[in-house]
């Protein structure tokens, strides 16, 4: 009996979905068609087989052209079954999606290829249209090009909330068009390398990879987000990044405060009172006030920051340290106090204590955040003693470590991102720990400390460790010291810190301003390409002020000579500022402009620039100015005015 189909043609040609037949050796061509590929294309067995050319593949669509001639090369190569999805334009214009088949053979030593297509426009339809997205997840999507400065390509609704776009746009620009050229603007610097790390590793590894990290909100506020970042090939057949994201700001936020909770705790063995500063939201308030009825009374009440320092310092301290602490604080304010060696910056003053009469104290700020630092103070005894705690209070660092130790059993109260490696474990981990209690032992397991340093720690009452950070690839050193001497039982009170970490600096080498002739910026020699000639005219005006604060209003007169300040004007000037801020972030130089209440100024301590080195009057920057100043901004010509009369003064004398 045989073993074939009945009608076997008919069937190939009316009942198999979108069969036809190649011929893959040169020239590559159809050589059959099916009544049922023609109906499904609105086209005649004419339109698609030609004595030479492909006339099938000039119905793909142009987009998709190019893999499907990779498609059929890889066939041609071998006998073989292969699938691959794409667009065909039909006869009308209209596009549709298939699912192609195609298995090729060799055949009289010529080869050929069989194809089936299946018509999935339908699915593709559903797919892209659905919803769930934004309207049941609450889950920001964005899609994103896998190139160096990651291009975005689509956002929902939902993650536009997340990042608080207004729902109406007062300007005349594009509210996302800020965050669509390149992905990193969403994200600050400091969050920057760790999120180019996330996308190598998901291109190395091939898998998705899920964590959190800090973003920037439309108003330039941080917010902390959960999610995941896969790699997958778009319907163009493109490769793309394509991430959920849920908003966990609050959650973050409860867990920071069980941390800092922690650290009061620790701080609280060494200071006598703990000040908030927070320079973003500009206000200060007491966390702690020990034996100081005065200031408990205000404890976790924000103050206007300058206002009442200016009060404390009035009130409490001696005459003659007035001056010196207000020089203190106002570096302070404008981001400019520094440290030495490394260490956070501190002041010795005398002021009222709670019990009368004046007595000396410490003061020191331990920076917390980018925006948030603890001012702690306390009063020097009168004998100096030297304990070591007291000793660790003066030279803590932004990494630091606090445990008790009880009957060799460890609960640690507090750790900083940048120790936590040492001692192997995850923040999530660390905390857990805390209920764990384990031996010290197993507390060290994984750091590479020996017991027998632990014990000479506890012994002596200060050690020195050096380990390696697998992070930065290099070796860091750390420093132990105990509130006292640990015999074994009893309570014992440790706090590390950090010996490598400091504060990055911008040096002001680094940035290189010209205004004399047309206004450029270089970092490291490199001239900034600025995406937007309004911010780029704003930094230049901030420049021309020369460190002295710019308001809002003030900043449209001149952006925009011929409009008022109004709504729309504010709106617009927000956006410009905002693409301006995201820039210097890019660049890694973003503290060069300060903000303060809306009013904006440029570092100049930060910055070289030709103009305020010709106006030092020194004779080594005498012939920097050639005669033209701020050459693409009409409102340059005061300062150039003022400049000629200056110059033409020095030639004369």
């Amino acid at each position: 009996m045989k073993n074939e189909p009945h009608n076997a043609a008919q069937i190939l040609s009316r009942n198999i979905s979108g069969f036809h037949q190649y011929s893959l050796t040169a020239p590559v061509k159809p050589i059959y068609v099916s009544q049922n590929l023609c109906r499904m294309l609105g086209l005649s067995e004419e339109a698609l087989l030609g004595e030479q050319d492909d006339l099938y593949a000039m119905h793909v669509h142009p987009v998709d052209r190019e893999a499907y001639h990779a498609f059929l090369g890889k066939l041609a190569a071998a006998a073989q079954t292969r699938t691959l999805q794409y667009r065909l334009i039909k006869g009308d214009g209209s596009v549709i999606f298939v699912n192609d088949t195609m298995t090729s053979y060799l055949l009289d030593g010529s080869m050929m290829g069989d194809s089936v297509l299946a018509d999935i426009t339908q699915l593709k339809s559903e797919n892209r249209n659905l919803q769930y997205l934004n309207d049941t997840t609450p889950c920001g999507f964005l899609k994103y090009t896998c190139e160096k400065n990651p291009r975005v390509t689509y956002i929902n609704d939902r993650m536009a909330k997340i990042l608080g776009f207004p729902e109406e746009s007062n300007g005349d620009f594009d509210d996302l068009g800020v965050y669509m050229n390149n992905i990193y603007t969403m994200i600050p610097a400091d969050e920057r390398s760790r999120f180019a790390r996330y996308l190598e590793r998901v291109c190395e590894q091939g898998v998705p990879i899920a964590g959190e990290m800090t973003a920037l909100r439309y108003d330039g506020t941080r917010i902390r987000i959960f999610g995941w970042v896969t790699r997958c090939v778009n319907e163009h057949g493109e490769d793309e990044f394509q991430s959920a994201f849920m908003d966990i700001t609050e959650r973050y936020r409860q867990r920071k405060d069980q941390e800092t909770s922690r650290y009061l705790k620790a701080l609280t063995e060494v200071y006598d009172k703990i000040f908030e500063f927070d320079l973003s939201a500009h206000t200060v308030k007491c966390l702690y006030g020990h034996n100081s009825p005065a200031f408990q009374l205000l404890e976790n009440i924000p103050m206007q920051m300058e206002d009442a320092t200016e009060k404390w310092i009035m009130g409490s301290a001696e005459d003659q340290d007035r001056e010196r602490l207000r020089s203190f604080f106002r570096e302070f304010y404008q981001r400019k106090l520094q440290g030495t060696d490394g260490r956070p910056p501190q002041i010795t003053y005398r002021a009222m204590s709670s019990a009368g009469g004046y007595k000396t104290y410490t003061g020191i700020f331990l920076k917390m955040d980018s925006d948030v630092s603890l001012y702690c103070c306390r009063r020097t005894p009168d004998a100096m003693e030297s304990a070591p705690m007291q000793e660790l209070a003066m030279r803590f660092t932004e990494g630091v470590v606090a445990f008790e130790v009880e009957n060799d059993r460890v609960k640690p109260m507090y750790i900083s991102e940048n120790v936590c490696s040492f001692f192997g474990y995850s923040r999530e981990a660390w905390i857990s720990l805390s209920e764990k209690r384990p031996t010290i032992r197993e507390f060290i397991a994984e750091s590479g400390i020996e017991y027998a340093d632990v014990k000479t720690l506890f012994s002596t009452g200060e050690a020195e460790f050096t380990y390696f950070d697998m992070a930065q690839n290099a070796y860091r050193r750390i420093r132990a010291i105990c509130s006292q001497n640990y015999k074994g039982d009893g309570k014992c009170y440790v706090m590390l810190y950090n010996l490598d970490a400091k504060e990055p600096e911008i040096s002001a080498s680094r940035v290189r301003i010209r205004t004399f002739g047309y206004f450029d910026v270089f970092v490291d020699d490199k001239p900034i390409a600025f995406r937007n000639e309004k911010s780029k005219e704003l930094l230049a005006l901030l420049v021309d002020r020369r460190g002295g604060f710019v308001s809002s209003e003030e900043a449209i007169g001149f952006l925009w000579e011929d409009e008022s300040a109004n709504s729309v004007t504010l709106a617009r000037y927000r956006k410009v500022a905002l693409r301006l801020k995201n820039l210097l972030e890019e660049y890694g130089i973003s503290d060069i402009v300060e903000s303060v209440n809306g009013k904006r100024r440029i570092a100049a301590e930060r910055v070289q620039c030709d103009l305020y080195d010709y106006l030092t009057g020194q004779e080594a920057f005498l012939q920097l100015f050639k005669g033209s100043y701020l050459t693409n901004y009409s409102w340059g010509e005061t300062t150039l005015a003022e400049l000629t009369g200056e110059h033409f003064y020095g030639t004369g004398e």
